[in-house]
């Protein structure tokens, strides 16, 4: 399994279909296990990718709309019933505080696990150690915002480099920890002279929002970009009316905003079950703006964040 990858949990908008449950999206990223929008039937969607409830270490809403956050109540409940051990955060939008707080006591239950809510608002960043997490927010008719994970720039030991100055065994230890090392000669070998730049990895999450200066910002250089493309070109009046993307405009913020892998999801009911295949036309509308990775988000699919762009030395 890889160590981060996206699993799909739910890939329908308003109206789940026979085949697509409501949005829903766990994103593992080393030890940690980033729940994205449960929408109704996320625990059992759970069940059927084998992603247990003591996998999620932090919830991110979006907004409270219904397919994005009906789900809460039963995954927090059976975090408890699991006696998850961890303390798990819950982020969403300031203003949807009563929401939240309904959804969690939406029914009796007893409560062992530690849930931690935690409002965002628009410029919210919190430093992980292991990356940090930045809320925006977007143009929806609720308040709403979308997030962003980067991980910080660190560098990668060169094997060939390291060979040419004689160094192995536990001195790279001692070099990795500390940045330097005494050769023992008088001289002194430093990290930089034995290492390449390593970019950090960054994701992206943007659902309802019309087009934005914020949906843009979220998505710069994203390795993987999960957006949504609820409606086609056809329907592109209607997207702006109602606070939406089309593909086409999804695929031309991954292509502006220099993404590697682009996820298209939350698809409307409205145009039947065969679009949704890769010969359909959201692809076909994609395609024609962005040339780059692109996956159709089917339920229970597994994404793979793109392996590191290598930087030579």
């Amino acid at each position: 399994m890889s160590a981060r990858e996206l699993v799909i949990l739910g890939t329908a908008s308003q109206v789940p279909t026979r085949h697509r449950n409501h949005n829903g999206y766990l994103l593992r990223w080393d030890d940690h296990g980033l729940l994205f929008d449960p929408g109704e039937g996320t625990q059992r969607q759970m069940r059927g990718a084998g992603v247990a409830a003591g996998d999620v270490t932090r919830v991110l809403i979006t907004h409270f709309h219904g397919d994005h956050c009906l789900g809460l109540p039963g995954v927090i409940q059976r975090m408890s019933l699991d006696r998850v051990p961890h303390p798990v955060p819950v982020h969403f939008p300031a203003g949807g505080a009563e929401y939240f707080h309904r959804l969690r006591y939406a029914s009796s239950f007893y409560e062992t696990a530690t849930v931690l809510p935690e409002p965002v608002t628009d410029g919210w960043t919190t430093d992980l150690g292991a990356f940090t997490l930045t809320a925006r927010r977007l143009v929806h008719s609720v308040e709403a915002c979308g997030y962003r994970l980067v991980e910080p720039d660190s560098r990668r030991i060169v094997p060939e480099l390291l060979a040419t100055h004689g160094v192995a065994g536990p001195a790279v230890g001692v070099l990795q920890r500390t940045g330097r090392l005494d050769l023992g000669d008088g001289r002194v070998l430093t990290l930089g002279q034995v290492s390449a730049p390593r970019r950090g990895q960054r994701f992206a999450f943007v659902m309802d929002t019309g087009l934005c200066d914020a949906v843009f910002a979220l998505a710069d250089r994203a390795d993987l970009l999960v957006i949504e493309a609820t409606f086609l070109n056809g329907d592109a009046a209607l997207a702006a009316e109602v606070g939406h993307l089309t593909a086409a405009q999804a695929a031309r913020v991954a292509r502006e905003s220099g993404v590697r892998r682009l996820v298209l999801t939350h698809f409307s009911q409205r145009y039947g079950q065969e679009e949704y295949e890769p010969d359909g036309r959201f692809l076909a509308e994609a395609r024609a703006e962005f040339d780059g990775d692109i996956v159709l988000a089917r339920d229970l699919m597994r994404v793979d964040v793109p392996p590191r762009t290598r930087v030579e030395a």
